[in-house]
């Protein structure tokens, strides 16, 4: 049991950090767009490394320090690419909240979106290959650390992506869009400069 607690308290406490997957996540929870399939990819994403982690893949990536480094370029590149589509939109779109969702946008495209702020982010790995792998090297009992870790992950995308239409009635106003969208190409450069910086080797560790 100490175990299924350390795994699930552990996880919980990285992945509550604002980021890039969780913004876009809360976007699709308002907009009510595809909310199951986005937090079923991003949980699955999580378990999958998470379960690898645990294996013992983050030795890997400590012997291999160049798959850090392509994954931060692509990673920065992407979120770059998202942010300035952002940006855009809050300065030029008229957004309005539709109660019955958004259903004639792609499924296909929000897919390869959401895959794409999981596994172009090398924060995750260094959270679920590396830091989760090597804590759960404390533990004999694994099996239940890594479904501790995968239960909060599970927990915490649905709780976002579910529990985002409890603001619905604040963005009713266009106004309210604008300023989530404005906010979310902050987080964007924020962590693409982040990332272009540790390539770079001048930022911190």
């Amino acid at each position: 049991m100490n175990a299924l607690v350390a795994g699930f308290s552990l996880s919980l406490s990285l992945i509550l950090a604002i980021g890039a997957q969780n913004a876009f996540v809360l976007k699709q929870g308002l907009k009510k767009h595809h909310v199951f399939m986005v937090c079923g990819i991003c949980a699955l994403s999580d378990a999958i490394l998470i379960v690898a982690g645990v294996a013992g893949f983050g030795a890997l990536i400590a012997s291999f320090p160049a798959i850090e480094s392509i994954a931060s370029l692509g990673g920065a590149a992407f979120l770059i690419a998202y942010g300035s589509r952002s940006l855009i939109s809050a300065f030029t779109a008229e957004h309005a909240l539709d109660p019955a969702g958004d259903a004639t946008a792609s499924a296909w495209k929000t897919a390869l979106a959401c895959l794409a702020f999981t596994w172009l982010n090398p924060h995750v790995y260094l959270d679920t290959l590396v830091l989760i792998g090597s804590i759960s090297t404390q533990y004999s009992d694994k099996l239940m650390f890594t479904a501790g870790a995968v239960a909060a992950s599970l927990t915490f995308f649905f709780s976002l992506g579910y529990g985002a239409r409890l603001l619905t009635p604040i963005f009713q106003q266009p106004r309210a869009w604008k300023m989530l969208d404005g906010l979310i190409a902050l987080i964007m450069y924020a962590i693409a400069a982040s990332l272009l910086l540790r390539v770079l080797d001048w930022g911190p560790g």
